[in-house]
């Protein structure tokens, strides 16, 4: 990234918006992966709270993957 495009106008609420966005998205599918599971008696869950929202909005998708390996692999 350049020195420039930092300065942008609406850079940083591009930014702020894209952090929102994934965040949001992530807890809900947190959420229903979750009912998911426990519809199909799997004892896996990942919790829905602070450190999984930030996780989820900063990482996206692959964030919320990446939370059901660790809960997985805690499981064995």
């Amino acid at each position: 990234m350049r020195k420039k495009e930092l300065h942008m106008p609406g850079y940083r609420t591009q930014v702020l918006v894209n952090f929102v966005v994934r965040a949001v998205i992530g807890t809900a599918l947190i959420f229903f992966v979750n009912q998911f599971l426990n519809a199909r008696g799997i004892d896996i869950r990942v919790g829905m709270n602070p450190v999984t929202v930030v996780t989820s909005g900063v990482l996206g998708t692959p964030g919320v993957a990446l939370l059901y390996g660790i809960s997985f692999y805690r499981g064995f």
